[in-house]
């Protein structure tokens, strides 16, 4: 142990200096003081520069929480696309055609002022209140598209006789959409090679091919000839909708004939003015006078995969075949 030593007038020599008590204990404070600060400074420097095996621990449960809140939106982003494409088919086609009036939207808000309150002391609160507000968001689209749907369902039900003479499927075999040509629209006439409105959709097919009527009705025109439409059928559906058959070979049905949906009423030809030729079948769907898009009425034998399918084939056509 080290001793400190002063010179001493007195006995004219180095003698030792003797410590008091309390010069002892303010000298272990001080390094005890020391020994803590400097301490504290260690944890600083550590704590600023490596993690403990539990903040470890922590950082990866939160990155793998981040990720899963990713897919989360993710698949909100799927199912809101289907819903916007099952609203927009109730809608545009549903309510259209069954003549049913739009559903009042009946909204309501999403938990209070304070909802989120609790959150606010958590550094991804914004990641959660997010993902939350657009979860409660469509739980509430879907309970009223169920409603919506609901009311549709119901409706049928009470008007399932009038519902056969809604014209609601193709009128030829056409499960793969292949025999898919242009729809309703400004298209390239094949014979005069200039923009024309086009009031149907045609579906190419080999000679002989069966047609079937779309829906319940009676035959209204029984027409053979080799000139515009050629052999043709026209179907009154007795609540306003009518549809033409035309460019056919053979005609099955005699004008007055009833006929159901389904049943084979002609075979595909290329009668008329068809281009080069071509067989097909031209359809149209008439609501009232009025021209309607056959793409709407395909609401029995598409999915709704099919149908989007079906909508760019015969809109990516620009030229008609009659």
């Amino acid at each position: 142990m080290r001793h400190r030593y002063k010179y001493s007038q007195e006995y004219l020599d180095f003698v030792k200096v003797r410590r008091g008590v309390w010069q002892g204990a303010r000298r272990l404070l001080l390094y005890f003081i020391g020994s803590v600060l400097l301490a504290i400074v260690y944890y600083l420097i550590f704590s600023a520069f490596f993690y403990t095996p539990e903040e470890r621990g922590l950082l990866r449960e939160n990155q793998m929480l981040e990720q899963q809140y990713d897919v989360l939106n993710q698949r909100f982003d799927q199912l809101e696309t289907v819903l916007n494409d099952i609203s927009r088919r109730d809608n545009q086609i549903y309510r259209t055609i069954f003549q049913a009036d739009p559903l009042p939207y009946a909204g309501t808000g999403i938990g209070g002022v304070n909802r989120y309150e609790e959150l606010e002391s958590f550094s991804n609160k914004n990641l959660v209140i997010t993902t939350d507000r657009r979860l409660q968001s469509l739980a509430l689209r879907v309970q009223r598209q169920s409603v919506s749907l609901d009311s549709i369902t119901a409706l049928l039900k009470r008007n399932e006789a009038a519902f056969l003479n809604l014209p609601a499927i193709q009128p030829i075999q056409n499960k793969d959409l292949s025999r898919t040509g242009a729809s309703v629209g400004q298209r390239i006439h094949p014979f005069y090679k200039v923009l024309r409105e086009h009031t149907g959709i045609d579906f190419i097919a080999a000679m002989g091919v069966d047609v079937m009527a779309t829906a319940n009705g009676t035959v209204v025109v029984v027409e053979r000839s080799m000139r515009d439409y050629g052999n043709k059928i026209v179907i009154d559906h007795e609540n306003g909708y009518t549809t033409v058959y035309a460019h056919l070979n053979t005609i099955l049905v005699t004008k007055g004939q009833r006929v159901t949906r389904g049943q084979v009423i002609a075979t595909v030809g290329n009668s008329g003015m068809a281009m080069a030729m071509t067989p097909h079948l031209h359809y149209e769907v008439i609501k009232d006078g009025e021209y309607q898009d056959p793409l709407n009425f395909f609401i029995i034998d598409l999915t709704p995969e099919e149908r989007e399918r079906m909508i760019r084939l015969a809109t990516n056509s620009g030229q008609s075949l009659d």
